[in-house]
């Protein structure tokens, strides 16, 4: 091997959490020999906090995963024991599916898919540094020489805790917690990366060495409970949907035996037990250095920043279904051991309750996220590439997303290719990645869908349609798993084309049905001048898609391909002969269509909105642009450019304190700069003739 080198892959991952997992087989998948390197084999993607997947935006990042041809969404579809649908109170823009998961099935469900990809190697051992060389005259890849700084370095390879060291043309670091993780439980804390495993320290070190910006962050988790010495009687029971909404565009059903969680609530005697030792509390007696995240909260943090709150929601969640361990969602705690077990047993029905597990914070090393490109490459070493909590989010679902990204970008880097990136009106991803390299953290990030400008245009329903032919594009989609993306976008087109197209007679059944329902009809006759079209019946809120759902479907039975209905331009390599008569809707393809016309004026509302941001995307900062040189900047707001270094207008727009008045400033010193660039090659031009 070159260099000495033990081994030599194409693209190495450290760390096998949810962002490993997904950057590796997103790698692998596109034809890259990738090796994934984990401390313990056997705990492959574990859960080490919430036994779930999903949640408010969440879900849209793990259905954005998906689409990208990621594997998060068919592991829970897989092994999920409870699916619901949250917010459908509201509009579809913010619905999002939430699973429980079995968890240790979790682990071994990924681990099989894992092993099943023949392009990667699954290793156990530790990565203790990286292994550097300096960037030559011409080694910068082009897409960095209109907007960026260069890196001086790149890395080579990564070494291993055994002296071995293994060549890679990209490195992806994915270590979730394990940087120099701190394990805080009442007045005792140790050092590990989580609950029974050793923390990163010499990795960790490596970061602080080569000149990275590296915070502190903190995370906890509620104690866990034995579900045989609960009394479930005194509890509010959870059911899940009685029709699963699956997370994976792929998944044709759910069959794995679904159970249910049950709520309760804190009282008086949990809150006492909490305020008379809150001096002990690791949170509260300066122990914990790390900032922990605003909307995910240890119990004691509620209970001393709402004093007036007389209850808080905890939820029990079994961790599987062949385990007596029970999960206690709301109740994350560092407190001393004997004052979780007085907390717990303050609550009817758990007065018996035997703690398996204790609850604890743990501290941990980031990686500010503005030392990294939106392509998650970081902008001090060429090649090596962040993705999770290493860059300063909390969640399986954000670290899954930007793992998928990573493994991507460094798949493309690799293969000598240019790297993609997702914009704010593309996905959710998009939105995350460009919130942490604009704006950077000084708390966990968390997805909400509040954080997105175009929510209506981001739902779970049409993931598919933003992303997956990217997805085939760099080479993470399957052809058979395209094909059938097509067909499911000719349906939906045939769908909305009938629907536009077609009248609902007045004197069929479902007609008079229909039509007496909006009052349309006296004595059998329709008092409209005109049978409605199905898409102006679904604009109507008395109606939806299932009222209309089995005519829908008559009418596409025996409807030959052709207009609208072709296969879709994106497609790269033809499809058209492969793709079959469409057929009937599905639910969510039906609820899809219902939502395109019920919502068409605000969409298309959104669409201008899109087109205008996209314009200021476009607007790229050149690299030797000096914001000092801008006047009318304040000291701060060019304190601020210079660190980040925005690639575009928009990107600068989006950095906290940058006003739109310093953004127009430096749009017009850009434009004055580069007129005088080039009045100035104009005039040696001239001189030289």
């Amino acid at each position: 091997m070159s260099m000495g080198f033990s081994e030599k892959y194409d693209v190495v991952v450290v760390g096998a959490g949810h962002a490993g997992c997904e950057a590796a087989m997103a790698a692998a998948r596109m034809g890259l020999k990738t090796a994934l390197y984990t401390i313990n084999l056997d705990l492959i993607a574990q859960m080490s906090c919430n036994p779930a997947v999903g949640g408010i935006a969440k879900g849209h990042l793990v259905r954005e995963i998906d689409a990208l041809g990621g594997v998060m969404g068919e592991i829970i579809d897989a092994v999920g024991i409870q699916f619901r649908l949250l917010n459908t109170s509201r509009g579809p823009a913010v619905w999002s599916p939430r699973a429980q998961a079995d968890k240790k099935l979790y682990r071994a469900k990924m681990r099989q898919v894992l092993e099943s990809e023949p392009n990667l190697r699954i290793k156990q051992a530790e990565v203790t540094d990286l292994i550097l060389e300096d960037c030559g005259a011409g080694d910068s890849p082009e897409h960095l020489e209109s907007g960026a700084q260069k890196p001086r370095q790149r890395v080579r390879g990564v070494r291993l805790l055994d002296g071995r060291t293994v060549q890679a043309d990209a490195v992806i670091i994915t270590t979730g917690t394990f940087l120099n993780g701190l394990i805080h439980c009442g007045e005792n804390q140790y050092p590990a990366g989580r609950s029974g495993e050793p923390p990163s320290v010499l990795l960790g070190e490596a970061f602080r060495r080569l000149g990275f910006e590296v915070g502190r962050l903190k995370t906890g988790t509620p104690p866990r409970l034995d579900a045989r010495t609960i009394d479930f009687s005194k509890f509010e029971v959870q059911a899940g949907d009685p029709v699963p909404t699956p997370f994976s565009f792929r998944t044709k059903s759910i069959t794995q035996p679904q159970t249910v969680c049950w709520i309760t609530y804190t009282n008086a005697e949990t809150h006492r037990a909490i305020r008379e030792n809150v001096h002990r509390a690791p949170l509260y007696s300066g122990q914990i250095k790390g900032i922990g995240p605003r909307y995910c909260p240890s119990i004691e943090d509620k209970i001393v920043k709402f004093p007036d709150k007389l209850q808080h929601q905890i939820f029990l969640e079994p961790e599987g279904l062949d385990t007596n361990e029970i999960y206690v969602n709301g109740m994350s705690t560092s407190m001393p051991i004997d004052v979780q077990m007085a907390m717990v047993k303050s609550i009817p029905g758990l007065e018996n309750a035997d703690m398996i597990r204790p609850g604890y914070a743990i501290e941990y090393d980031m990686v500010q996220p503005t030392e990294l490109y939106p392509w998650l490459e970081t902008k001090k070493i060429q090649d090596l590439f962040l993705a999770g909590q290493i860059n300063g989010t909390t969640g399986y679902e954000e670290a899954g997303c930007q793992g998928m990204m990573a493994g991507i970008n460094a798949g493309l880097r690799a293969q000598g290719k240019p790297p993609i990136t997702i914009d704010r009106s593309q996905g959710y991803a998009g939105i995350m990645i460009d919130d942490l390299v604009s704006k950077g953290v000084d708390e966990p990030y968390r997805m909400f869908t509040s954080r997105a400008e175009f929510r209506l245009h981001l739902r779970i329903d049409n993931a598919d349609e933003r992303l997956t032919p990217l997805g085939y594009q760099v080479g993470t989609i399957k052809r058979k798993d395209y094909e059938a993306f097509v067909e499911k976008k000719l349906r939906i087109s045939a769908a909305a084309k009938f629907l536009l197209e077609t009248r609902l007679d007045s004197r069929s059944q479902l007609g008079r049905v229909i039509y007496t329902r909006l009052g349309l009809m006296v004595d059998g006759h329709l008092t409209a001048p005109s049978p409605l079209t199905g898409a102006q019946l679904l604009k109507r809120t008395e109606l939806g898609i299932d009222d209309l759902m089995e005519w829908v479907s008559e009418g596409l039975k025996g409807l030959g391909r052709g207009g609208s209905r072709t296969a879709p331009t994106e497609d790269p390599d033809s499809l058209a002969g492969t793709i079959h008569e469409p057929t009937a809707l599905s639910r969510e393809e039906g609820r899809r269509v219902q939502t395109d016309f019920k919502y068409e004026g605000y969409l298309q509302q959104q669409d201008r909105q899109m087109e205008r941001m996209k314009r200021a995307e476009t607007r790229r900062i050149p690299e030797w642009f000096e914001y000092g040189k801008v006047s009318g900047l304040s000291r701060e707001v060019v304190e601020k450019l210079t660190k980040v270094r925005p690639l575009t207008l928009g990107q600068a727009s989006r950095i906290p304190g940058i006003t739109p008045a310093a953004v127009s400033l430096v749009n017009c010193f850009i434009e004055i700069f580069q007129r005088r660039a080039a009045e100035q090659s104009s005039g040696q031009s001239v001189s030289a003739g």
